[in-house]
């Protein structure tokens, strides 16, 4: 009769592994409770809040940048560029 000591230790290894890796999981899932992820967001809440009250305040037409805009186009100053257009357009798209 042949004694492999090598086939009983790996059983012994295998069966090691497997209970410590259960011990792991039962350890993980004791310290969640629950297997949902969760998040919660609460440093940024105050700035948030800040620039939508900003936002909320500031006109929708910029009476200013319109009059400038009109007086340039009115006069003939303001000279559109094509090609920076175009490269402006493909260079939002990448």
């Amino acid at each position: 009769m042949r004694v492999d000591l090598f086939s009983s230790m790996g059983a012994e290894l295998a069966s090691e592994l497997k209970a410590s890796q259960a011990a792991a999981q039962n350890q993980s899932e004791g310290v969640s409770g629950s297997s949902e992820d969760r998040t919660t967001l609460t440093t940024g809440s105050n700035s948030v809040d800040a620039l939508v009250s900003q936002a909320l305040q500031s006109p929708e037409i910029r009476q200013d940048k319109v009059a400038s805009l009109s007086q340039a186009i009115n006069s003939g100053q303001y000279q559109l560029d094509p090609t920076a257009i175009a490269a402006s357009m493909i260079d939002e798209q990448a």
